[in-house]
């Protein structure tokens, strides 16, 4: 299969600064749980504005702590985390809140608000931020419509397949325009020709100015694309491409 390549941007589609720090850095970083060996260790790495990679390993490789740890809900034991040029173990309470809503992510387990429908759990993220709905109604009716869900926005989460709610948490993480996108398996609970649109829908993301990270362990998807991958093994980080 001839694989897809995530270009630079065009400066027409999308203006930044080209000398902007990295989203993330890590330098040094290791975690343990408890008295435990360290889990990940000496984890050196950045990823940069407006870059796309997949982020794969093994199941049990530690995938989803990384992505933790980026998330930052959860503290490593040793080294120096960054974000967006932020120590983040000097910042406040508010401004981690800053950082995490810089953020859009995709978890395994969805996340979402059963007692809120379709479209009110994707639209969540633009209500926090105190928008009116009559700013974002049509883009969010559009953006479900296109990940297949147009017929499912006024059912309630508990009624939706696995595949569904994996495609309405997709939504709500991309709704916001993130500059940083985390993403957990998205593909998971979907058919490959869906797995390829959702990719297509990422990759015009990254071309918007989001740096994009899809942790998997599903070769066929990262094919795909000819872009960097950060493969976890042993507790290490290795960087292939």
């Amino acid at each position: 299969m001839a694989r897809l390549r995530v270009k630079a941007l065009d400066h027409d589609d999308y203006h930044y600064d080209e000398g902007a720090p990295p989203v993330v850095h890590f330098e040094n970083v290791g975690v343990r749980y408890g008295m435990g060996p360290e889990v990940l260790r000496d984890l050196t790495f950045s990823i940069e504005p407006n870059s796309f990679q997949f982020l794969t390993g093994p199941s049990g490789a530690g995938k989803t702590t990384l992505l933790r740890l980026i998330l930052l809900s959860v503290k490593p034991t040793r080294g120096l985390i960054s974000m967006f040029g932020e120590d983040v173990s000097r910042i406040s309470k508010d401004e981690l809140t800053s950082l995490r809503r810089r953020m859009g992510v995709v978890f395994q387990d969805f996340r979402l608000l059963d007692h809120l429908t379709t479209y009110e759990n994707v639209a969540l993220p633009l209500r926090v931020q105190g928008k009116e709905e009559s700013s974002y109604r049509a883009e969010v009716v559009e953006l479900l419509r296109w990940v297949g869900l147009g017929d499912r926005m006024h059912m309630l989460p508990p009624v939706l397949s696995g595949g569904e709610k994996q495609r309405a948490a997709i939504a709500r993480a991309l709704i916001v325009r993130p500059d940083l996108l985390l993403a957990d398996e998205p593909t998971g609970n979907v058919d490959p020709s869906l797995a390829r649109r959702l990719l297509r829908l990422f990759i015009e993301l990254n071309r918007l100015g989001t740096s994009v990270v899809i942790a998997t362990h599903d070769f066929s998807l990262m094919d795909q694309l000819d872009v960097r991958r950060l493969v976890l093994g042993d507790g290490q980080l290795h960087i292939d491409g």
